[in-house]
């Protein structure tokens, strides 16, 4: 189980559910999640919540270190800017979470190439504000349909907006798993930024996971499992799920749901 941090008291106005397993095969958990609200009530209407996901590279201790780097660094942003702009919060987030990484790797030869995927939302009242980069993803479920909000920057994703691959093609591609883009590696101008707040409604489930998760189970699964049962039940669901098909990679997901009062305040 990877390090997190969800020990709060989470407001009435959502349903919350979390986890992370080894899988069947890896050694180690390079996956890192967190979800943080503010206590006070001041801030929290300040702020929002925040909820992330990040899934590590670079080895057992080089991945590890690299998503908890990105998630610490995102949180500390979070909590103490003076922005009120969430996406500057998350543009100033992500910026120093990926000067992070590179020096930490920098610094020590034994974590070289080391990065992390990184999804991540702003959530404050009805709004829903994305950072990302990689191929975690982020779903929006409404109405039992799913929606992949994310897009991810893998080799094939790139092959199939250029028109070289169709989608189908691209679900059991060699390459389907080889990123472009992570923290820590490259440029952080890879970092998707959405500029305009995503509307969500009271009802409305999000869906954060590593590729641990997507890979094994289609978006049309996932929103099944999420249907007419506590999220607590669909999480240890959708794991169980991952695992029952092999579990090659770590598996970490977040899902919150809208309370159906929640108001746009």
């Amino acid at each position: 189980m990877s390090e997190t941090e969800t020990l709060m008291n989470i407001r009435s106005d959502i349903e919350l559910a979390n986890a992370s397993d080894i899988g069947c095969v890896r050694s180690a958990n390079e996956d890192y999640y967190l979800f943080i609200e503010p206590q006070d009530d001041e801030e929290f209407r300040r702020r929002g919540r925040l909820i992330l996901v990040a899934d590590g590279m670079g080895g057992h201790k080089g991945g590890r270190m690299a998503s908890r780097l990105a998630g610490d660094t995102i949180r500390d942003v979070f909590l103490s800017s003076s922005e009120e702009d969430p996406l500057e919060v998350m543009r100033e987030g992500f910026s120093k979470a990926h000067l992070a990484i590179a020096d930490r790797a920098a610094a020590d030869p034994e974590l070289a190439g080391m990065g992390t995927t990184c999804t991540a939302i702003i959530l404050r009242a009805l709004h829903l504000t994305l950072g990302h980069i990689g191929d975690s993803r982020l779903y929006l479920i409404r109405d039992g349909s799913p929606q992949q909000v994310s897009r991810d920057h893998t080799v094939v994703n790139r092959m199939v907006e250029e028109g070289r691959l169709t989608p189908e093609q691209a679900q059991n591609h060699e390459k389907r798993h080889v990123l472009c883009a992570a923290l820590g590696v490259g440029s952080d101008d890879d970092v998707d930024l959405a500029q305009d707040p995503v509307e969500i409604h009271a009802g409305d489930i999000l869906l954060l996971c590593s590729d641990g998760l997507h890979g094994l189970i289609s978006a049309a699964e996932m929103a099944s499992v999420t249907i007419d049962q506590p999220l607590e039940s669909a999480c240890s669901e959708l794991l169980a799920w991952a695992r029952v098909r092999g579990g090659p990679d770590n598996i970490t997901l977040q899902l919150v749901r809208l309370a159906a009062a929640a108001q746009n305040v």
